[in-house]
């Protein structure tokens, strides 16, 4: 079994060059507005308090960095979509993510979460292509698996799959999760366990 012995918040950086110095394999989660990041980061380090979780839509608005078993960076990254704040900090908020991704040397591999509820949304279809033209590992990240019935879960997945093959050759690796029911945090935490063993910083 996975085990987080210890959680470490490191500081919210509002730009590339302020974060934390790039000492450890790093991890990095982002997704639409309200998909359910700030949940999924609580339920994977076994703590409630973890991440703020808020209604509002956007409410991450920083690089965050988590310490993780003295080990490995998990980073919690701003939202994109939607967001009740202005053009302006959203464009900029956009800018950062993205020079964050491509001059990161430290990622590892970023976590793109999808809500299965939804079917395919344009917004994530062109941020996965613009992740895989720009060379940045990613895996996908099913969130809120516990809000449809096995029937219609599968549905959805085998949608998104046949969607996604229609401009892809092959899929990066799936994770199916749930907050509530703790579904995928095994998962999630040996293949992060695993790739450091992998890789060295």
């Amino acid at each position: 079994m996975s085990v987080i012995k210890n959680t470490r918040f490191i500081k919210s950086s509002t730009k590339l060059e302020s974060c934390p110095k790039p000492l450890y394999p790093e991890y990095a989660f982002l997704g639409r507005s309200n998909v359910g990041k700030s949940s999924l980061l609580n339920m994977l380090v076994n703590n409630k308090k973890f991440a703020r979780i808020s209604s509002t839509p956007g409410k991450t608005s920083l690089i965050n960095h988590f310490l993780i078993n003295n080990e490995w960076y998990l980073v919690d990254l701003p939202g994109y979509g939607y967001a009740k704040t202005s053009k302006v900090n959203r464009k900029n908020s956009l800018r950062m993510i993205t020079d964050y991704l491509i001059n990161r040397k430290n990622l590892i591999c970023l976590f793109i979460l999808l809500d299965c509820r939804h079917e395919p949304q344009s917004i994530d279809m062109e941020f996965m292509e613009w992740t895989a033209v720009n060379k940045i590992p990613f895996v996908i990240c099913f969130t809120k698996t516990d809000k449809l019935s096995i029937p219609k879960l599968n549905k959805s997945i085998d949608y998104y799959k046949k969607t996604l093959l229609k401009s892809w050759e092959s899929l990066p690796d799936i994770f199916f999760t749930s907050s509530e029911k703790k579904t995928g945090r095994e998962e999630i935490l040996s293949f992060i366990i695993d790739t450091n063993k992998a890789v060295n910083i």
